[in-house]
């Protein structure tokens, strides 16, 4: 017997383009800390959207805690990555804490990250996450990684059981870039149904040509670079298709899942690889389209 869904349900379900919109315009961006970004951002990003500021093992997370101080000087909302295995001691980490408080930093994004081995005691995302809960950081909202398409060198099962014990530590899961709209959303119902409830932001590449990701790879140093490629080689063969890459397909697909109650898919995280005027410009572009849409209209624009 066929069946429908509620009509209330029905409606709270958003209209894709209006979920669209809504997330557009409540972006997030992740840059790195290379020579010239503060004065890119600065200049290209409005003071409204939240910001990650990436760790590289060859730059240190000095770097990254030094450039989300200033930006927050700024007047943006930028979250320094953490990452575990750069984190010495615990001595290290309540330092950290304590410089993000005075630069009123509110945010942090926590990862295990690349390095081989640990600088110190913390080996994953999950031993620094419980240190920075005794630090008494109430204050700060805490972001986690999610991996849609799993990852290369931890099983699928435990991945996702590490999601599990880490949530409750956090306050939302960005994602890692995953090019299939259906691969995200299929993930994020399964994240859902083992009882992880964050809010889920879908990791996207932004406007960013090609050349400018060899350079921001060249900035990174011999080793930093090679995993850089790696985990990357997707989106670099993307660009090499006939026309380049673009977001706006997998941005489209997505949106129909935007606001769905059973997968917590909250909005969009631009890895802008420091392309901040270019993303920026195409993230407008974007939202004057929408605008100029007839609403009665049902196909996106």
């Amino acid at each position: 017997m066929e069946t429908t869904q509620p009509w209330a349900a029905q409606q709270a379900r958003p209209h894709p383009r209006h979920a669209l919109q809504r997330a557009l315009r409540e972006v997030s961006y992740e840059v790195l800390p290379l020579r010239g970004a503060e004065e890119s951002i600065v200049n290209h990003v409005p003071r409204s959207l939240p910001l990650t500021v990436t760790a590289t093992q060859a730059k240190g997370l000095e770097r990254t805690v030094e450039l989300a101080e200033r930006l927050s000087r700024h007047g943006f909302d930028a979250a320094p990555h953490l990452a575990a295995r750069l984190v010495r001691d615990k001595a290290h980490l309540a330092d950290i804490v304590a410089r993000l408080r005075a630069a009123d930093v509110g945010s942090v994004f926590v990862v295990a990250g690349d390095a081989a081995e640990p600088a110190g005691t913390f080996g994953d995302a999950l031993s620094l996450l419980e240190a920075l809960d005794e630090t008494g950081h109430a204050s700060l909202r805490v972001g986690i990684g999610g991996y849609p398409e799993g990852h290369g060198h931890i099983s699928a099962e435990l991945i996702e059981r590490a999601l599990e014990h880490k949530a409750p530590h956090a306050t939302q899961v960005i994602t890692q870039l995953c090019f299939h709209a259906a691969t995200t959303t299929a993930w994020a119902r399964q994240v859902k149904a083992r009882g992880v409830e964050l809010p889920i932001r879908v990791g996207l590449p932004g406007a960013v040509t090609r050349q400018k990701l060899v350079r921001i790879s060249a900035g990174l140093g011999l080793g930093q670079s090679a995993r850089f490629l790696q985990k990357q080689h997707s989106l670099f063969w993307r660009f090499f298709l006939p026309g380049g890459y673009r977001p706006d397909r997998l941005l489209q697909r997505l949106a129909p899942a935007l606001g769905r109650p059973e997968h917590n898919l909250r909005g969009f995280h631009l890895f802008t690889f420091n392309e901040v005027a270019r993303t920026e410009a195409w993230r407008q572009a974007w939202l004057r389209r929408l605008a100029a849409a007839d609403p009665r209209q049902d196909t996106m624009p």
